[in-house]
C-alpha cells in the first residue's frame, strides 16, 4: 500500500518538527520568497504590533525607511508626536479597507468627504489618524497643510520602497455612510459623535478584506514594479468588540479571517509572502509565556523570538540559527514594549 505522508520531512509532522524542539528554538518558516539586504529600503504599516517590527528593525541596524520623520521637530519632540513610529505618520491601519483608501488618496484616486472631527475644546483631529497629534490640531488649515504633507510623503514610501511590511490588524471597523471611509477609531472615542445617521459598524468578511486587499496590492505594484510585500497578521487580541458577544470570539473571528486573507494573497501573488508571527506567539508550544499577565499585550520574549526567525529566514546572509544552545536570557524575565501607541487602546481608555 502507498503511504503519501511516508517520507515527508520533519517540518510537515507536528511531533517531529514541534513536540521534540525547545519552544525558544522553534522556527515555522520552511521558505521564503525573497531575501531582504540590510541596506534595502524596509517601510512598515499596519496595527500596532507592527511597531514592534519597526523598531526592531532600527535597533538591528536596517534601512528603515522613514520618509516622514518630522524633521522640523527637536530629536525629543518626535516621537511624542509619532514621528518615526511608522515610516509615514498615518498612526494604526488596523484594516485593509483602510490601507486602500490612504494609497488611493495618496494618489488623488480618492477625496474623503469628511476629513475632520472636534473635541469638547475646539480642537481638530484628523478623522483617519487620530492620534498621530496628540492634542489635536488648534486650526483646520493647519490641519489641512499636515495631511497634505502627509500624503506626499506615503507617495514617496509606496513608490520607493523596496519591501512593505503590512501588520493585519483588525475586521471590526467604522465607516461613513456617506462615501464608505474607514477610521483608525469608532467616532467619540477620541474626537466627534457617533451619529448612528452618519456612521456604522462593519466587521468585514473574508471576500471584503480580500477584494480591499487585492485591490491595493495590484496598484502598489504598477506604481512601484521591484516592490515586495511582506505580511503578517497581528498576535494582540481585540481590547474590545462590538458585536453582541465575547471579546474572546470576537477575536478568533478576525484573526481567522486575517490569516486566511493573507493565505489567498500569497497564492495569487509571487511577490508576497507571510510571515508567521500570528503562529509564533499563540501556538500551544509556548504556554502563552509570550504575554503579559493580561494575556494580551505581547511581552518582550515573544518579540525577541519572532524577531529571530525573521532575521534567520530573510535577512540575506543572516545566520540560520534561531536561538542559542541554551534558552536566551529574556526567558529569565518578562518585559513590557513601552512606548506603542494604539488607537484601539483608547476604546478601553475613554470608557
Amino acid at each position: 500500500m502507498r503511504n503519501p505522508y511516508r517520507g515527508l520531512p520533519d517540518h510537515q509532522f507536528w511531533r517531529r518538527s514541534i513536540s521534540r524542539t525547545e519552544p525558544h528554538r522553534l522556527d515555522p518558516v520552511v521558505m521564503t520568497r525573497f531575501q531582504i539586504d540590510p541596506n534595502s529600503k524596509v517601510a512598515t504599516a499596519g496595527s500596532c504590533f507592527a511597531q514592534n517590527i519597526s523598531r526592531k528593525l532600527r535597533q538591528i541596524g536596517f534601512n528603515y525607511y522613514v520618509p516622514e520623520a518630522g524633521e522640523h521637530l527637536e530629536p525629543e519632540q518626535r516621537l511624542p508626536h509619532n514621528y518615526g513610529v511608522f515610516s509615514a505618520r498615518f498612526g494604526n491601519i488596523y484594516t485593509t479597507a483602510q490601507l486602500r483608501q490612504l494609497f488611493d488618496e495618496a494618489f488623488g484616486r480618492r477625496t474623503p468627504a469628511e476629513t475632520y472631527w472636534k473635541d469638547a475644546n475646539g480642537r481638530f483631529f484628523d478623522v483617519f489618524r487620530q492620534q498621530v497629534e496628540p492634542n489635536g490640531f488648534a486650526t483646520l488649515k493647519e490641519l489641512k497643510a499636515d495631511r497634505e504633507a502627509h500624503l506626499a510623503a506615503v507617495r514617496t514610501m509606496f513608490e520607493t520602497s523596496d519591501v512593505f511590511i503590512f501588520t493585519l490588524g483588525l475586521t471590526e471597523a467604522w465607516r461613513s455612510k456617506a462615501d464608505g471611509s474607514v477610521y483608525s477609531s469608532a467616532p467619540g472615542v477620541v474626537a466627534g459623535d457617533c451619529d448612528p445617521d452618519k456612521y456604522e459598524f462593519v466587521n468585514f468578511t473574508v471576500p471584503e478584506v480580500w477584494e480591499e486587499l487585492e485591490t491595493f496590492l495590484k496598484a502598489l505594484k504598477e506604481v512601484n514594479p521591484g516592490i515586495k510585500v511582506l505580511l503578517t497578521v497581528s498576535p494582540v487580541p481585540l481590547i474590545a468588540t462590538f458585536e453582541n458577544r465575547n471579546v474572546l470570539v470576537s477575536t478568533t473571528y478576525s484573526k481567522s479571517v486575517l490569516r486566511v486573507v493573507a493565505e489567498m494573497a500569497i497564492k495569487a501573488f509571487d511577490w508576497v509572502d507571510y510571515f508567521p508571527s500570528f503562529e509564533i506567539f499563540n501556538g500551544s508550544f509556548s504556554g502563552g509565556m509570550y504575554y503579559e499577565p493580561d494575556h494580551r499585550e505581547v511581552n518582550h520574549l515573544g518579540v525577541a523570538h519572532a524577531m529571530r526567525v525573521f532575521l534567520s529566514n530573510y535577512v540575506d546572509g543572516a545566520s540560520k540559527e534561531v536561538a542559542p544552545n541554551r534558552p536566551p536570557a529574556e526567558l529569565i524575565a518578562r518585559a513590557n514594549n513601552p512606548g506603542v501607541v494604539c488607537d484601539e487602546e483608547a476604546m478601553d481608555a475613554y470608557r
